[in-house]
Parts: C-alpha cells; sequence; structure tokens
C-alpha cells in the first residue's frame, strides 16, 4: 500500500499543491514552520479522519477559506483507488471515492492505513490517560473501521447521560426533584452495552500488542526491558474478563454502585472514557520512572507495534515520520532508520538533510514558503 499521488487545497498553508510519491523513502525537507508537516499530516487525516496535531478540524482551514480538500491516489495490489475529503469546520464533512460521493466520511476508513510517529508521542508515556485511550481506539478503527460507529456510539450516550446527571444535580442542589432521572436507567443500560464492546476490543488489542512492544523496545534499546502493557479498568481493580457479556455485567453492576455519587457529582464516573494502560517499563511504571531517551524508546515501540499488528492483518501501512529523527541519539535515531527502512513507503520530514539517516535513501522533496519542490 502507498500513496501514489496527494493533492491538497485550502488545507493549512497551502492554497494549493500537487506531490506525486513513490513507494519506498520520501522526505521532505525545509526549515521549521515552512509547511512539511501539513503534508504527511494531510496524508494521516486522510487515513484516520483526524489529525495529530490538533483535536477539531478548524485549524486545517486556510485563513480565509471557507473550506478545504484533500485527496489522495491509494495503490493496494496494484490498484488505484482516489479518494477525496473534503473538510468543512463547523459543518458536516463530505467524502468521495472515485469521484463518486459516498454516504459518511468514514466509508473511506480503511483505504489508507499509516502508522505517524511524531514529538507529541512522547505524551503517550509521559501524558494524560486520554492520550493512551486515543492511541488504542484510533488503532482499533484502522484495524477495524467499524469500531469508529462504536466509539461514535459509546460517545452520543455517554454525552447524553452526563447531561442526565448534571441536571438532576443541579435540581438537587436547588432542594427539587427531578423527573428525567426516570430516563436514567435507559441510557444505563446502552452504556454498558456500547462500553462493553469497546472495553473487550481494547483488551484484545493490549495483548496483541504486548509481545510486539517489548520486542521493537528491545531492538530500539539494545535490551532494558521487559515491558509491560496493564489496562486499568474504572470498573475496579480486579483484572476483566475478556468475555463483552462479563465486561457488560460488570459495568452495570459498577454504575449502579456509582449512582449516587454520579448524581452528587453530576458526571459518568465509570466506563472506558475513564479508563487507562499502565506502561511499565521493568517493575516500575514508564510515567515518571523512565528517562528522557527510555521514554522516547518506549514510545518509538508503541508505533512499531501498532505497525506489525497492521501489517500482519494484510496490507501493510505507510509509515510516517514527522520531524522525530532529530529528538534521538545517534544510536537510537540509527537503529530506527534501519527498522523501518524496508516499509512499502516511508515519509519523513527533517529540518536539514543530515537529520536523515543514510538507512533512508530516496526521494527528496525541499519545502520552502509553501512550495515543494523536487530535488532527488
Amino acid at each position: 500500500m502507498h500513496v501514489a499521488h496527494l493533492s491538497l487545497a485550502d488545507f493549512r498553508s497551502y492554497a494549493g499543491v500537487e506531490v506525486p510519491l513513490d513507494p519506498g523513502v520520501t522526505a521532505f525537507v525545509g526549515p521549521n514552520g515552512q509547511g512539511k508537516t501539513n503534508l504527511v499530516e494531510a496524508v494521516g487525516y486522510l487515513a484516520t479522519l483526524s489529525s495529530h496535531r490538533v483535536a477539531n478540524d478548524a485549524p486545517l482551514v486556510r485563513l480565509g477559506a471557507e473550506r478545504a480538500y484533500v485527496r489522495g491516489s491509494i495503490v493496494r495490489d496494484g490498484r488505484a483507488t482516489l479518494a477525496e475529503l473534503e473538510i468543512n469546520p463547523g459543518k458536516a464533512n463530505r467524502a468521495r471515492i472515485n469521484r463518486s460521493p459516498v454516504p459518511r466520511p468514514r466509508e473511506i476508513l480503511g483505504l489508507l492505513r499509516t502508522v505517524l510517529f511524531a514529538p507529541e508521542d512522547l505524551a503517550l508515556v509521559k501524558g494524560d490517560p486520554g492520550e493512551r485511550r486515543r492511541f488504542l481506539d484510533e488503532l482499533l478503527t484502522a484495524r477495524a473501521p467499524r469500531m469508529l460507529g462504536v466509539r461514535q456510539d459509546y460517545d452520543r450516550v455517554l454525552k447524553q447521560r452526563n447531561t442526565l446527571l448534571r441536571t438532576a444535580a443541579m435540581a438537587r442542589r436547588a432542594g427539587g426533584r427531578n423527573a428525567s432521572l426516570a430516563t436514567l436507567d435507559v441510557w444505563d443500560s446502552h452504556l454498558a452495552v456500547a462500553g462493553a464492546e469497546l472495553t473487550a476490543a481494547r483488551l484484545e488489542l493490549t495483548g496483541a500488542l504486548q509481545p510486539l512492544v517489548d520486542k521493537a523496545y528491545d531492538e530500539l534499546s539494545s535490551g532494558g526491558g521487559p515491558t509491560q502493557l496493564e489496562y486499568r479498568s474504572s470498573i475496579g481493580d480486579e483484572p476483566l474478563p475478556a468475555d463483552r457479556r462479563a465486561i457488560h455485567d460488570a459495568l452495570m453492576a459498577a454504575i449502579e454502585q456509582q449512582r449516587p455519587s454520579e448524581i452528587e457529582r453530576g458526571v459518568t464516573l465509570v466506563g472506558p472514557h475513564r479508563d487507562d494502560v499502565l506502561l511499565k517499563l521493568g517493575p516500575l511504571p514508564a510515567k515518571g520512572y523512565a528517562s528522557h531517551g527510555e521514554s522516547w524508546s518506549y514510545a518509538l515501540a508503541l508505533r512499531l507495534a501498532s505497525y506489525e499488528l497492521l501489517r500482519a492483518d494484510g496490507g501493510e501501512p505507510v509509515l510516517i515520520l514527522d520531524d522525530v529523527f532529530a529528538e534521538l541519539d545517534a544510536r537510537r535515531r540509527e537503529r530506527l532508520a534501519e527498522l523501518v527502512a524496508p516499509g512499502e513507503q516511508v515519509l519523513v520530514t527533517a529540518a536539514v538533510a543530515e537529520d536523515v539517516p543514510g538507512a533512508l535513501a530516496g526521494a527528496r522533496y525541499a519545502v520552502s514558503a509553501g512550495e515543494v519542490r523536487r530535488t532527488a
């Protein structure tokens, strides 16, 4: 799988740009702030419908424009497919496949799969639980696009349930009664159904990642592990069963137990939106104990494990390394380059050509002031 052509209109800093791409390694080189990351961000957006840099779509549209367009010609098994996204902040985005409109943008999920390394990945190890939940959920969607619907269903139910709880909390503080709690049982059930499916999928994914993360960390760091990924559920301290029905029942029991506290605080206190993954290095949590270099190796190991998992599913993903090498010491830089060089397509950004390791020889583009020019 590779992107043969990338076309942008009013995306970030680009009024318009056309970039032909080859399999193998392509490096975008230029000073910071010139638009290198915008190019690979667009490729990632085409694969995931989200940005690794911002939480909403508004910053993706060029200042003064109403909407942005991202188009990519994606080649898989010798066949090319044109995927197009129209980004409309504050409105519904639109998508087309081979120039034909599709009902929802998520219909294009699965056409392109990417694994993206970026400086922001350090937050996977050092950041809050939301970073690790997002990592799992994006990988789940990459492997099975239907999981985006599961996540959206859960978020919708959670929002509605929190609204009811906030209303009840306000009524209670005012000394009144709130009849809206009569419908809370219904939303409890919906939350448990969607939550059990999402939690079970995360548990399965965490188990599949574990040996791959351990292997990748060892390759990057020449030992220093072992690593351990421990899923921490808001349901309780006991390990969760893998069975969806058992998780559903455990969620329902926890919701019932927490209801008085939830009504008091006006917020849902149990469910996958409050879960975490404890990343351990040896016997200790990586967060707070791992060195800067060890944390980088752990974050990279998570991404390399994602790549191996997606490749095992069929269809090698596009690897994106956004300004990563400048953050690494010489040994880790060379080792990472050796590990990713065989990829079917590897897209790299760097401020200077010297930051791109020799193992990643290939096409080169100079990026300056919104102009993208091939130099090699």
